[in-house]
């Protein structure tokens, strides 16, 4: 039997402002150590070149982060034409460079090129995993293993500055859209090149709540005292679970029903109109709205998917 792990059984969400150069793991376990939570996890990770929208699940909280990882994302990106690098971002060597003489119109057709449904490889420095192991693995090594292309669809693109030779666009896309092939393809199709200089991530489909810097958490720690147990200023900063799940429509049940659907059995729904089997719903309890999993309908039944421990939130 494997060691528990130890810290608190807290369920919540934090929506971290990652910052620049830090990885989304490390972030990830940094909130965590201030809150010394058992169990925690992030929706979906951020290069460490990405500053942004990183929503932190803790506990019971977990078991709803998938929902955010396939939900759509806004970022703005920050590209620098002329130049064509290793990486497709600014960390890497500059392997080409090339004259910028391209057009107003022609940026307006290459923005309208790359919006819609296309296909999309995936960067060799994504963290995509290929048997076992995220493919920047194996580009560090200067080794190149084979990547399946995926379909994806930009659902947006604006131009908000053209600044001698940075160009800044504000892109909502799907999910698995790597935004540094997209600067790369719109570089190429220019004829310029180009690669991501900075990249923020400011919106994803469900998510709300106000982003939090590592800082602010710090200084919140400082007024804690982990020895007595008192987290309580910290604590006060977690949100509710399905913060990262607000786009999934919202289902009540009775009070009564409660014990049935947290064992997972069907639950009678209260003034709700029926819905196709396949639409997830939130479940919650009539009377105090409260959060008890997500569910689905069949039978003029709400049938439990996944089940949230109450005892823990």
């Amino acid at each position: 039997m494997g060691r528990r792990k130890s810290g608190r059984d807290i369920s919540g969400v934090i929506v971290l402002d990652k910052p620049l150069e830090l990885t989304s793991n490390a972030a990830l376990q940094q909130v965590r150590r201030f809150f010394d939570a058992r169990k925690g996890g992030h929706t979906g990770a951020l290069d460490p070149l990405a500053t942004g929208v990183l929503p932190l699940c803790f506990g019971e909280a977990t078991k709803l982060s998938h929902f955010a990882l396939e939900a759509d994302k806004t970022y703005v990106v920050t590209a620098k034409l002329g130049q064509r690098t290793s990486t497709s971002d600014a960390e890497g060597e500059v392997v080409e460079e090339r004259p910028i003489n391209f057009t107003e119109q022609q940026l307006t057709a290459a923005i309208a090129q790359f919006t819609g449904a296309q296909e999309q490889s995936p960067s060799m420095f994504s963290a995509l995993k290929h048997e076992g192991r995220p493919l920047y693995y194996y580009a560090r090594q200067g080794i190149d293993v084979p990547r399946k292309s995926r379909v994806i669809t930009i659902h947006n693109i604006s131009l908000i500055e053209l600044a001698g030779d940075l160009l800044t666009l504000e892109v909502t896309c799907s999910k698995g859209t790597y935004i540094r092939t997209l600067v790369d393809d719109m570089g190429q199709y220019l004829g310029c090149g180009a690669h991501v200089q900075a990249l923020r991530r400011t919106w994803i489909e469900g998510v709300e709540g106000t982003m939090i810097t590592p800082e602010e958490l710090a200084a919140r720690a400082a007024q804690c005292d982990p020895e007595s147990g008192d987290f309580a200023a910290l604590d006060a900063l977690l949100l509710p679970c399905d913060t990262v799940i607000q786009q999934i429509p919202e289902v009540f049940i009775a009070p009564n029903d409660e014990p049935r659907f947290t064992a997972g059995n069907p639950a009678q729904a209260v003034n709700a109109t029926a819905q196709p089997e396949d639409v997830i719903l939130r479940v919650k309890t009539a009377d105090q709205h409260k959060l008890l999993g997500l569910g689905f309908w069949r039978d003029n039944k709400i049938m439990p998917k996944r089940v949230l421990s109450i005892a823990k939130i």
